[in-house]
């Protein structure tokens, strides 16, 4: 049993604290706050040991009545493995302390894969990471684009992806983000970084990102373009994509037209937080022409990279070298497909 902390419960680390609790080979032994809110009670109240990130802060969690372990400091020496879920930027800070302090470390998505030195897919180079110190996990974008490319890349070869990318203003919880009326290049460049961070998980794939920002709070979504080395017949591509795990084809003639209605469906599953870890296709979007696929996809991005924490995890503290059955060793745990 690996002992892993959580550095940063908010969006993500409540999610992966989560998924990491119901395996049967890691365990949760603490997770950090800094401010005193209403997820450092409910941290509390789920029996997670709570330890604050900013020991200077502790009067204010005495003053709000919240039941404090420790501090960081002193969860260090509990751990196999801390995963930081900290604000972006943060964490490739604290990379310094993890390595002051001999312990192995997760990053997420909004740190730089220079600063970190490996970025993880659970699909794309899972055993590029085993035994690793320090690895980012990539972002929910770059998760969603490797969760249905790879699969396609082995099945016939990709020449080049193209693809646009739709994102979320902003996640449900946050009232500083925007816009609110207005469609936003992000960046106004070409292409965007999507496609780069793809690169840092599968090494020689051709990709180019534009991206914009939307006011919805729900999903991502994609529109890729994938020039293919040997066109197979469009049924092969379906069956492969049924087949991957993670992936869910969903059809718009059956209600499921819209990231709205999907994430309706992702409530009617009655999983926490109506989280949709897998990456939804919509099967009326695929098409082969002139050999190149085209198919539309919704990543809901407060969810779909906590598995691959998982894997991560067991990739570095070397727990499981093969990444297949650790995906359906996570999968099953955490009840997804």
């Amino acid at each position: 049993m690996k002992n892993v902390g959580i550095n940063g419960y908010g969006t993500i680390g409540k999610r992966v604290a989560d998924a990491v609790s119901c395996q049967d080979d890691m365990q949760i032994v603490g997770v950090t706050k800094r401010t005193p809110d209403f997820e450092a009670y409910l941290a509390v109240e789920k029996g997670f040991p709570l330890y604050i990130s900013a020991p200077e802060r502790e009067g204010l969690f005495e003053e709000a009545g919240i039941k404090v372990t420790g501090t960081i400091d002193d969860l260090y020496s509990k751990i196999d493995v801390m995963v930081d879920c900290t604000p972006g930027g943060i964490g490739a800070k604290n990379k310094e302390v993890y390595d002051d302090m001999g312990v192995k470390g997760i990053f997420q998505g909004g740190e730089k894969h220079e600063q970190i030195g490996k970025s993880f897919n659970s699909f794309s180079n899972y055993k590029d990471n085993l035994g690793a110190d320090f690895v980012r996990v990539v972002s929910c974008n770059t998760t969603g684009l490797c969760r249905t490319l790879k699969p396609i890349d082995d099945l016939c070869g990709i020449k080049k992806v193209r693809a646009v990318m739709v994102r979320r203003g902003a996640d449900p919880g946050q009232i500083k983000s925007g816009p609110i009326n207005a469609i936003v290049p992000n960046p106004p460049t070409v292409p965007s970084h999507h496609g780069p961070d793809v690169q840092t998980v599968m090494y020689d794939l051709d990709i180019t990102t534009i991206a914009l920002l939307v006011p919805t709070t729900l999903m991502h979504q994609h529109n890729l373009m994938v020039e293919l080395e040997t066109p197979p017949a469009l049924d092969d591509v379906i069956d492969t994509l049924e087949a991957t795990p993670r992936v869910l084809l969903v059809e718009a003639e059956k209600g499921l037209g819209s990231t709205a209605e999907i994430m309706e469906y992702a409530r009617d599953l009655g999983r926490p937080r109506s989280d949709l870890n897998e990456i939804a296709v919509w099967k009326e979007s695929l098409n082969i022409k002139d050999g190149e696929l085209f198919y539309m996809q919704a990543i809901h991005q407060e969810s779909d990279v906590v598995p691959e924490n998982v894997d991560c995890i067991r990739a570095m503290l070397e727990m499981e070298d093969d990444p297949a059955k650790s995906i359906e060793k996570t999968n099953k745990n955490m009840g997804i497909n």
